[in-house]
Formats: C-alpha cells, structure tokens, sequence
C-alpha cells in the first residue's frame, strides 16, 4: 500500500484505542501522539499536526458526552476528517473530456520522473477510452526523446518529437498541430526540466505554455522532497498557471505524506500519485479514499471500479450464480487469477478491502505473490478439462501431479503448493454460498433503496459475520459511501 509504514502506524494507534476497555483523557492522547509522531516521521509539517491535535481534542470532548454515545467512532471519524482536511486543497482540478481535444503540458524539475509520468497519465487514458499522444519538447536533457519514445512505443502511444530541432516550443507546436489533425482528444506535452529552478525554465515553460495554450499544466513533483513541497509548488505556480500535481516515487520514501500535506496547503489539487516504475503503478488521488486505506478502513468504491474494469458486464451474472452455489474449481480460480493480474499491483488492490489489507498481502511482498500468482496459472495450464471443472480435491492423485509438475516444468512441491492455495480459496468461497440474487431488473431498483437491513438479508450468515454482523455492516456502509457501491460488488447499481 502507498504509505504503508505511515498506515500501519495509524492503524494499530486506532486499534490500540480500540481495544482499551475504557476510552478516557489518557487513551485518547497516547493515540494522538502515536499518530503525530508517524504524521511527523513522515515529515509533515509541525504546525499542521499541533493544529489537527488540537481540532480533534475540541471535537471529542469526553467529559461532555453523553453516557451511551460511541466514543471509538466519534474519536475515529474525527481523525478521519482531520486528516482529509490535511490533504484536501480546498478545489477540483480541471478535468479532460472525452472526444473533445484537450491539451495538457507537464513542468516539473529534472528527476522528479517527469517523461514516465507523462506515459503513465496517457497510458491510464488510453485504458478509459480516450484518444491519448505524447509530444516531446525537453530539448534539454540528452536522450529525453528516447526515453519517451521508448515508453509511448511500448504502450502503444502515439509520440512526436525531434532529434535535430533545438527550439522547444517549434516541436511544441508543431506536435500539437499535428495531433490535433489526427484527432487526438488528449495531447501530452512534456517540457524540460532543470537541476533547480532557476529563470531559464521558467522562461521556457512560459513560452511553450503561450504557444500551445494548454487547456491544464500539470507539476510532477518528487516525493521524497517532503515539506519543501511547499516552496516548490509555490514557485511554479507564480510561473505558470499549475493547474494541477502529480507527486512521484511515493512507494520509496517516508516523506510522502509531508509532501501531500505541503501541496495541499499551496491549494493546488493532487490529480495523480505515482507508487512505482511500471505503467500501472499509478493511482488517483482522491483525498477520502486515501484516507480510508491509510486508516486500514479500505475504499470499496474503488475495488469495485477495478472490477467493472477487468470483469466485462456480460460475465458478472455468470460470476454471481457461481457466488451463490459455491461451487469453487480450478477453473474458476485461474479465471479470478487473470482478474487480479489486470487490476494492476496486487498491494494496491488489497490496500482497497476494509479489514484485509494487513492479512492478505504482507509489506514488500507484492512482486512475489504477482510471481507466485503467474506460476500457478504456468501450471493450471498444464491441467486438462475434467481437472480445471472437477470440485472434487480427491481427483488430483499422485500420478497427476507428477504429469501437471512434468508439463509446467515446475517441482512437484510447488504444484501440491498451488493445490493447497486451492483447497484454502474454496474454503472462502463456499462461504458466499446462499447469496441470495436479485432477478433482472430488480438490482437498480435495490440499490437505490439498500439500506443495511436489506443488505445483510443479501449477505451470506458467515459473510456477514466476518463483517461484524449489523453494527459492522452499518458502519462499513457509512464509510463507503453509497449503497450503489455496495451493490457494486454484486455485479450491480447502475452503469
């Protein structure tokens, strides 16, 4: 997860407080201060924490309340909204349009991961249906024009640029011109960058922006700067008109949250946040859900848009009457494998579900579940039908082990490995069993309606049991939001 060692501090100082029998003055500041010093280490800044301990202390004051008020909630959700409050500028960022060209210019100093994150935003346009190209104008730094050239190319982005052409904003406008005839409803324009800012770059980056006049001028910033995000941010906001800030390389450095807080206080909105080299480690900025996975509560309405991304609509029923018989086979769980490896990075997929991040998928182990992940499907590959179709573990004898370990090349150990992650899946599987499915056209109606009595009517007994039966449901349906989310997960709520 972004921020892991941050979240994980947060989490266990609120399970702490939550385990204490009596909630009084002294449990209250010791997670106060447990959260400050995490909020601190990660180098946010001083007076941001002092004001959002003193913000929470006035809100939950509990001499005055009232004997049968939920002292963990309030003091939860306080701390829940403090810290929003932390990380929200205060204002939306300008948002492209689909089929309607806009043009977008990306600034930022040398190193920040500028030239990937240009790929990155286009590539996660690219996969939402938009028409993206990238146009190269850092003149600046030798091999920029390769480095982009090479990544466009492999996400099959379409690129301009120039090996001989020394003028930045001739290639500027020539590579907009030129997209712009083709139809492109998003033009990336990277620009250069220097070691520091200094009145070259300004001056450039103001020429490049008066010549294309981009529709929104997005700021890459490092991370790992933390705090003096601050001074950073203002500086190229007197500049040029930032619209926006994408801050990188937030998976290698504890400063990450000092460097939200202090873009945040500059009142510029965080579009975009970049949590490693891969095209796919690249997440949306959005302050509540943020919040949410830090404090370990999860963002449902995000795991849901991963699943409406990977499993089409037309196979979700198909899905759910599998959910309801229980009925668990290898086929089905290569199928979920394929699933899971679409959604991008596993860890930021777990960091999604409420109560499972920690259990599901420990620090540092993301690259080797994905490896573990792609070997077991190496051997599922090697299975014949009656094996991928049958539920019944007694099937795979000794004899068809040997042939599976055989065909995938892999030892017979990891094959009886993948069998026993099989044997743990079905387990879980065949408590959703019972899952009652609304008819067609019942399922907007019902989400519309859903509170959470009539969802844990819905809910399996053992499902809604590992929730924390009603009261969990409740407070699991207020932090996600809408009961369309909710119904999300089953395939259902309006598209």
């Amino acid at each position: 997860m972004v921020l892991g060692e941050l979240g994980g501090t947060i989490s266990r100082a609120l399970q702490q407080m939550s385990n204490a029998t009596i909630i009084d003055e002294k449990v209250l500041n010791e997670c106060l201060n447990e959260i400050s010093r995490a909020l601190l280490q990660s180098d946010v800044q001083f007076k941001l924490v002092r004001d959002m301990q003193t913000n929470i202390k006035k809100i939950v004051n509990l001499d005055d309340l009232a004997v049968g008020h939920n002292k963990r909630k309030i003091i939860q959700q306080a701390i829940f909204n403090e810290l929003c409050k932390m990380l929200d500028p205060g204002k939306p960022s300008f948002t492209p349009k689909k089929g309607k060209t806009c043009v977008v210019m990306f600034v930022g100093l040398q190193g920040s991961g500028k030239t990937t994150t240009c790929t990155k935003y286009a590539y996660y346009h690219q996969k939402k249906g938009w028409k993206p190209a990238l146009v190269c104008a850092d003149t600046f730094r030798a091999g920029a024009f390769d480095q982009l050239k090479q990544n466009a190319t492999k996400a099959k982005i379409p690129f301009y640029g120039s090996y001989t052409e020394s003028d930045p904003v001739k290639i500027a406008v020539e590579g907009v011109e030129r997209f712009k005839k083709e139809n492109c409803d998003l033009i990336i324009v990277d620009t250069s960058g220097r070691h520091k800012q200094e009145a070259a770059l300004f001056e450039e980056m103001r020429q490049v922006s008066e010549a294309t006049k981009p529709d929104l001028v997005i700021f890459v910033m490092d991370s790992s700067i933390g705090q003096a995000a601050f001074d950073q941010a203002q500086a190229f906001k007197q500049s040029v008109a930032v619209g926006a800030v994408i801050v990188t390389k937030m998976d290698g450095h504890a400063k990450g949250g000092g460097a939200l807080s202090a873009v945040a206080a500059t009142k510029s909105p965080v579009i975009f946040i970049g949590t490693g080299e891969h095209m796919d480690e690249f997440e949306v900025f959005d302050v509540k859900p943020f919040v949410s996975r830090l404090l370990g509560m999860g963002d449902l309405s995000g795991f849901m848009d991963k699943i409406h991304e990977v499993v089409p609509m037309d196979q979700q029923p198909e899905l759910l009457q599998k959910l309801s018989e229980g009925n668990f086979t290898l086929r089905i769980m290569y199928e979920q494998f394929q699933n899971i490896l679409k959604m991008g990075p596993i860890g930021q997929v777990f960091s999604m579900l409420p109560r499972f991040s920690a259990e599901l998928m420990p620090k540092g182990r993301e690259k080797e579940s994905q490896a573990k992940i792609k070997r077991y499907m190496t051997m599922m590959d090697s299975m014949t039908n009656e094996e991928l179709d049958s539920s019944n573990p007694k099937l795979m004898n000794d004899s068809r082990i040997l042939r599976i370990a055989r065909g995938s090349g892999r030892p017979v150990r990891e094959v009886m490995e993948m069998l026993e992650e099989y044997k743990r899946l079905a387990k879980i599987w065949s408590k959703m069993k019972g899952l009652k499915i609304p008819k067609k056209g019942e399922m907007s109606a019902l989400s519309r309606n859903m509170n959470a009595q009539h969802m844990s009517k819905v809910l399996p007994p053992q499902m809604l049991k590992q929730i924390g039966g009603m009261g969990g449901l409740q407070t699991l349906m207020k932090q996600m939001g809408s009961a369309k989310d909710m119904m999300g997960m089953f395939g259902g709520g309006d598209k």
